[in-house]
């Protein structure tokens, strides 16, 4: 399916997003380094035994390409739709699985689990995304 005008809006704010944290990233200090990792490690354990500059660089690379891809017209709208609603289910995983982000027994954002939790706005524009391209157009008569 080609690049219609309706996906530009998300396509256009998640991509500059993600693009622009993933340049961030790319010359992380340790500090940043350790914290991201550490935050990742807790939900995701087959990433404790990374290194953590190892870590933050392979997340860079990640959210540059997303970031990239989601800009670019000519990659797909399925394409995208699917990698951008792997990558918000993944920050959503480490938003429920990590102590102290949510409200005890809720889904509720702590103060400290508002700057994870807002990124639900992602797997939104994932989903209008990918149900844009899976359902079936009327034609017009």
């Amino acid at each position: 399916m080609s690049l219609r005008l309706a996906h530009l809006p998300g396509r256009l704010a998640a991509g500059a997003l993600i693009l622009d944290s993933g340049l961030n990233k790319r010359n992380a200090d340790a500090e940043t380094a350790a914290g991201l990792h550490g935050m990742a490690a807790g939900t995701y354990p087959e990433v404790a035994d990374m290194d953590p500059q190892e870590f933050v660089k392979n997340l860079s690379r990640a959210e540059i390409a997303l970031g990239t891809a989601l800009l670019l017209p000519f990659v797909p709208t399925s394409v995208v739709a699917v990698a951008l609603g792997a990558f918000s289910g993944g920050l959503l995983r480490m938003y429920l699985k990590t102590p102290g982000l949510t409200k005890e027994g809720s889904v509720r954002p702590t103060s400290d689990g508002l700057a994870i939790a807002k990124d639900v706005w992602l797997a939104g524009i994932a989903g209008s995304l990918l149900l844009d391209v899976l359902t079936p157009r009327r034609r017009k008569h």
